[in-house]
């Protein structure tokens, strides 16, 4: 019998191999991303405390009213553009990205894109 995995448990196993190397610590947190079918989430966190820093998603009040949908490579860059400027507010300028087990194509890349724009480090 073939055991057959679904997408996303294959995505879930690269995440599990990438994150035992990536780790965010205070000086340095981790710049997380996920993606669902109609929406695009990041979030820094550092890792060592335990705690979320900033976050953004294509589903907060202002991006939603300027993308009309927020599965877009569009709404992706300016998510990517709004979790910087507030990470920058916060005092985090640099940066580990972690992919989340995605390809760096397409919206994960648009992201990460648009916070390079606005000037976080990674």
């Amino acid at each position: 019998m073939i055991n057959k995995q679904s997408r996303n448990e294959v995505r879930k196993r690269r995440h599990r191999r990438v994150r035992r190397k990536v780790s965010g610590t205070a000086a340095r947190p981790r710049l997380n991303v996920f993606r669902s079918s109609r929406h695009i989430y990041a979030q820094i966190i550092d890792d060592q405390n335990g705690r979320t820093v900033v976050a953004a998603s294509s589903l907060d009040s202002g991006l939603k009213e300027e993308t009309a949908q927020g599965a877009t490579r569009e709404a992706a860059k300016k998510v990517g553009a709004a979790l910087a400027r507030r990470a920058l507010d916060k005092g985090v300028r640099e940066v580990v990205f972690d992919r989340g087990g995605y390809i760096f194509h397409g919206r994960v890349k648009a992201l990460a894109d648009g916070a390079r724009e606005q000037g976080l480090i990674f």
